[in-house]
């Protein structure tokens, strides 16, 4: 019998000339987005979400009407269940020992900031459930490695459905346990994982910590991923932060909306929770950060100095697709939303400076802060921006993550350890409204034809 690889090597011509007609008998011409008055990505020409529901669970602004009635671009805005994310950062930050991504985990969930009593039990909850169950890492984890950490943990995730003593209820109550176990573990699912692919791709030796009970989760993500578990007050309140400014971002971010349309169809956690995770998979969502970094590092490479002149010159050539991957595009710079500025950006670079103070890393700092100067002046010049351009979270936390030493396998994992809050929350919203299921309209623009015989089929 002939083996699978030989197999694929022999079939792969025929594979390759079905897939040229499988893209052939799906392209649809531009122009019928306009004939037909469909919002290509659920998107107006200006960028602008087409609306699709209501949440209470965040917000953002980009935009204002002015004087004359017009929406111009503004400084961008985010706020978590109506507090602005300045004002959430700052009740928190440099308060010294205490983290705010519990307390935003809270809000986010519940609608209101928690009391010192409420939030003890509500830690207290995240680190009962900060635990897997009995030789999950040994069956599950250990077995079939991968270097993609997102498959990893989507995998981790769907297998939880099956130590769980009641999966399909979709109560609130149960639901709300099923989140806050999610929110506990996901942290242990991706560290984990990560930890056992370096033993087995790279012979590293097995290190499976168990968490601090008296640990943040940003302290305990720092405490099991590290090789002596150490790490300095700065780094983990810095992580903290990153943590904070990841957990929500609108319903109308790609990996939101999918908790929305998988939950609608009243399906369990783990489904909804493994389909927004396949969602920030994507390079064009929770990648994003990584190719920053590595847009970073070829310019380095490939720079002599990092004057205005040669930093300039790089970026022209990457939006001429002449440097780097050379798709045209200055990574980490623009949003889908935001015009003139993401608040989260701003925040992060606030902090970031000290961090690289104590890491010696000013001089790449710097150099951080020169492309955000020069490149939407270049982009202004060279591409036709409909609104203002701004760096956004994604150019500032991969350097974070890189001077907290944090692997790149991890990056996008870290995103999720956030942003499993805000889909948790959107879950229980779309549940709680018991609204229909979300099925748009698609206008089919396909020819009809007759029939024809197989026999006389040409």
């Amino acid at each position: 019998m002939t083996d699978f690889k030989s197999f694929l090597e022999e079939v792969q011509a025929d594979i390759d000339d079905l897939a040229v007609m499988a893209k052939d008998s799906t392209y649809i011409k531009s122009e019928y987005y306009d004939k037909y008055d469909v919002k290509r990505g659920l998107r107006d020409i200006n960028g602008k979400g087409v609306l699709t529901g209501l949440t209470e669970i965040s917000d953002i602004i980009s935009s204002k009407t002015n004087e004359d009635g017009k929406s111009v671009p503004c400084k961008g805005e985010l706020y978590y269940r109506g507090i602005k994310i300045q004002d959430i950062v700052n009740g928190f930050a440099g308060s010294g020992n205490r983290y705010g991504f519990e307390e935003s985990a809270y809000l986010l969930l519940f609608g209101k900031l928690p009391n010192n009593d409420e939030l003890k039990k509500f830690i207290e909850i995240l680190g009962g459930f900060r635990r897997l169950p009995n030789s999950f890492v040994r069956d599950i984890i250990m077995k079939a490695p991968t270097n993609d950490m997102m498959i990893a943990l989507s995998r981790s995730v769907l297998t939880l459905y099956s130590y769980d003593s009641n999966p399909d209820d979709i109560s609130i109550t149960n639901v709300l346990r099923q989140c806050l176990q999610l929110i506990a573990q996901f942290p242990l699912l991706a560290v984990y994982g990560y930890n056992v692919y370096k033993h087995y791709y790279n012979s590293e030796s097995l290190l499976i910590r168990k968490p601090n009970p008296d640990y943040s989760i940003a302290e305990n993500l720092l405490y099991i991923l590290r090789e002596d578990g150490n790490f300095t007050p700065l780094e983990a309140e810095l992580l903290d932060i990153c943590l904070v400014l990841h957990a929500e971002h609108g319903g109308g971010n790609n990996s939101s909306f999918t908790t929305h349309v998988v939950s609608s169809s009243g399906t369990d956690t783990y489904s909804s929770i493994a389909a927004s995770l396949g969602s920030l998979k994507g390079p064009r969502h929770g990648g994003a950060n990584i190719k920053v970094v590595k847009m970073i590092e070829d310019m380095k490479a490939n720079l002599a100095d990092y004057s205005d002149e040669s930093v300039t010159k790089y970026l022209e050539d990457l939006l001429d697709k002449k440097a780097f991957d050379r798709s045209g595009l200055i990574y980490g710079m623009g949003h889908a939303v935001y015009s003139l500025s993401d608040p989260r950006a701003d925040i992060l670079k606030s902090y970031i400076k000290a961090l690289a103070n104590e890491k010696n890393a000013q001089g790449e700092f710097e150099l951080y802060e020169k492309i955000q100067r020069l490149a939407p002046e270049i982009i202004g010049k060279k591409r036709s921006i409909y609104k203002g351009v701004s760096c956004n979270i994604d150019f500032y936390s991969g350097f974070l993550y890189n001077m907290l030493g944090l692997p790149v396998e991890l990056f996008t994992p870290i995103f999720a350890i956030a942003r499993v809050v805000g889909w948790s929350a959107h879950r229980i919203e779309e549940l709680s409204n018991n609204g229909k299921i979300i099925r748009p309209g698609y206008n089919a623009v396909c020819e009809y034809k007759e029939y024809v015989a197989r026999d006389d089929r040409k």
